[in-house]
């Protein structure tokens, strides 16, 4: 009599690299936990003070706002805030000055950013030192820099005043008419921002690799040539990045002309922010303040997602 063992089938070893892999995934999801659970202060934080009060401004913009010993009272949904701020002739001002400053000190501060970085760049000695008085204008705060122009538009002892008096122009007033308070607003912003333009821009040439330049020279290829070629081409990206964070912060404008010029004369500086600002604490129209607020805040993103999509694709085409 025979005896037959059964036929058992032997599940092949599971190899030591997909044990491994799985070892690291749950390594990443306590890593994960860990920092949620160490972030989780701060993100609490910027939920009470950022996102918090963004939901408020919404909440009364399209709400019947009115103030309480207690505060403010919400009744009802209507649209009519957004409606007062349409048919608003300061807010459709306000809107096209907002745009127009912010073109305009952008573009003159990236044009005059980059040519002193390309400067810069080229320089061997005293870098270092060009670069400590670049920032000065950058570092200092937004109402010195506005309290300082301010002295030097004075038309009765600005610095302005003594030149054109010794120029025989005149004495000029430079923030009491409409035209040239928008200039002068422009000159007090371009001086203090082009620094921060520069100093991106000069890191976005420092990575160029030097192998392009001196194919560029073997090839006989000038200095207008060069730039357009090569270095303009390999500064988009850098230069992106700069016109972002710069129409973020011009379209948010409100300190400067606060300072300056009060948003006069009459409203001719006054900005989008400046005028919720007015609206909301000045003349206690709390829900078409909001409105504004609120608007203003809607532009800023869509500008910038339209930014950035119109920035990827162009990427992805060059590649």
């Amino acid at each position: 009599m025979s005896t037959s063992t059964p036929n058992r089938v032997i599940a092949p070893a599971r190899p030591a690299s997909s044990r491994a892999g799985r070892h690291d995934d749950v390594f990443r999801r306590q890593l994960a936990r860990l920092g949620w659970g160490l972030s989780s202060p701060a993100l609490i934080l910027i939920a009470a003070v950022t996102i918090f009060p963004i939901c408020y401004a919404i909440a009364m913009s399209v709400s019947n706002v009115s103030a309480t010993g207690n505060g403010f009272s919400l009744s009802g949904l209507t649209g009519s805030n957004y409606s007062i701020m349409v048919h608003a002739a300061q807010w459709r001002y306000a809107l096209f000055f907002t745009v127009f400053y912010t073109v305009v000190t952008v573009a003159v501060e990236v044009a005059i950013g980059t040519a002193i970085a390309l400067v810069l760049e080229r320089l061997t000695v005293g870098r270092g030192w060009m670069m400590a008085l670049l920032l000065i204008p950058w570092s200092m705060i937004t109402v010195i820099n506005a309290q300082l122009w301010g002295y030097i538009y004075n038309p009765t002892y600005g610095a302005l005043d003594n030149i054109f008096s010794h120029l025989g122009l005149g004495t000029p007033v430079f923030l009491g008419t409409r035209v040239p308070a928008i200039a002068a607003l422009m000159v007090a912003d371009i001086w203090k921002t082009t620094p921060f333009v520069a100093i991106i821009v000069l890191a976005g040439l420092v990575m160029i690799p030097r192998d392009y330049y001196e194919a560029a020279e073997v090839d006989g290829a000038n200095g207008w040539t060069t730039f357009w070629r090569i270095t303009f081409p390999q500064l988009r990206p850098t230069i992106a990045l700069a016109v972002l964070f710069r129409v973020l912060q011009a379209f948010g404008l409100f300190d400067l002309p606060f300072v300056l010029t009060s948003g006069g004369p009459g409203y001719s500086t006054q900005p989008l922010a400046i005028l919720a600002y007015n609206a909301m604490f000045r003349d206690l129209d709390f829900g078409p303040g909001a409105a504004v607020a609120t608007s203003t805040a809607l532009l800023v993103v869509i500008g910038s997602l339209l930014f950035l999509k119109v920035f990827r694709s162009q990427a992805g085409s060059e590649a």
